[in-house]
């Protein structure tokens, strides 16, 4: 991991830090301390490195089970993004195909303290230009349905149960990204909603997942498979839906699992199961699991268990992870990752879905689905489609 000098800290205007999950009362007060950026290259534990570093400031995250409590003198909390392909290594998985994004790094934990002195500098940016160019998709409706069969194929072996596959597509810009990015945060059910930037690059999420919160002392993740127009016929149909409950309850089961293997023996529960929520348009079925955490267990642990999500790989996840290396012909760069804001007893993370990242000249969004056995090929391209349409739109709008 390599400690970089805090991006723009000497730059006037200041927006407000809008890291997904940072505290709204200190989000005018807070000032970048430092960073560091990790990529696959590097070699080394990213969990690990994480945690450590993180220590090294104050943010003590080795035990999450012992009480802490906000210092409103020292380090608030940090800024934690993991990309797909660092949850890949924390896995032990493959990593798959290069990353269409380059400029973005797999890890970045940025350091935030308290400043009162900074509220009356911080000013909005005045409006840009801005241009979007066209998108360029990284595979075809064809070669997406392929990789449907090809998922389906592999169901019918018994290799995998279910695989969640994502497709990519790229635009040119000219602008500041950054304030198109951070209007992702107004889509509606955009529980991640916030923005995170580095030196040539920056990610905008609109996130309705949550991948794992910490909450009174106790562990939540918040799994969503399942989705249909939000319409009264659209809602009706995702309750009936069979084929859709089956795969719900394949990834719950699988967090269940993830999540047993870092908890209290026998605190492992499902509190809410296949509720429907709103996001944007579109309906989406969502469970709560969660579990207390084991004595001794670190943020580092903790990663390793929950990285990569279970509902954007499938089940086994290592199975699942091989063949998605295998299928999708470029990385997932910022999306299916992690993103969100920890502090001593805090963790909430988001998982990147309904996310886009902009390098120095090119905007990216990404999108897919989970295939099981009765997926249909033509659903799934247009299921994928509509998920990163209002994303899409919202940026196109500038």
């Amino acid at each position: 991991m390599r400690q970089v000098r805090p991006y723009g800290v000497e730059a006037l205007p200041r927006p407000p830090v809008d890291i997904p999950g940072v505290p709204v009362a200190c989000r005018t007060v807070l000032v970048e301390r430092d960073r560091c950026e990790w990529t696959v290259t590097d070699g080394g534990d990213p969990a690990e490195l994480i945690e450590t570093f993180l220590a090294g400031h104050g943010i003590d995250l080795r035990d999450l089970a012992r009480p802490a409590r906000h210092d409103p003198y020292g380090a608030c909390g940090a800024a934690v993004f993991v990309s797909a392909a660092a949850g890949a290594v924390m896995a032990g998985g493959p990593l798959g195909a290069p990353t269409p994004a380059p400029a973005l790094p797999d890890v970045a934990v940025v350091v935030y303290a308290h400043d009162p002195h900074l509220a009356a500098a911080r000013t909005p940016a005045p409006p840009a230009r801005w241009r979007l160019g066209d998108w360029r998709e990284s595979w075809t409706p064809r070669q997406h349905a392929d990789a449907v069969q090809a998922v389906r194929a592999a169901i019918g072996r018994g290799d995998v149960y279910q695989v969640n596959v994502v497709g990519h597509a790229a635009a040119d810009y000219r602008g500041d990204a950054g304030p198109v990015l951070s209007r992702l945060a107004a889509l509606p059910g955009a529980r991640y909603g916030g923005t995170l930037h580095g030196d040539g690059w920056a990610i905008g999420c609109a996130s309705p997942e949550t991948l794992i919160e910490l909450r009174a002392a106790r562990l939540l993740t918040r799994p969503i498979k399942g989705t249909r127009p939000a319409t009264a016929d659209g809602r009706r149909d995702l309750l009936a839906s069979a084929k859709e409950r089956a795969e719900h309850i394949m990834i719950v089961d699988l967090e269940r699992n993830d999540l047993a293997r870092v908890a209290r023996t026998g605190s492992v529960r499902v509190d809410e199961l296949f509720a429907v929520r709103r996001w944007c348009d579109l309906w989406q079925a969502e469970s709560t699991v969660s579990a207390q955490p084991a004595d001794g267990l670190g943020l580092a642990g903790l990663l390793r268990a929950l990285c990569p999500g279970g509902s954007v790989t499938g089940a086994p996840k290592l199975a699942a992870l091989h063949h998605i290396a295998a299928l999708e012909p470029v990385g997932r760069g910022a999306s299916m990752g992690a993103l969100g804001w920890v502090a001593p007893g805090h963790v909430d993370l988001g998982l990147t879905i309904r996310t886009a990242a902009a390098d120095n000249d090119r905007l990216h969004v990404w999108a897919g689905g989970g295939i099981t056995v009765d997926s249909d090929p033509a659903a799934e391209v247009a299921e994928a489609a509509a998920k990163a349409a209002p994303v899409r739109a919202l940026l196109a709008a500038g």
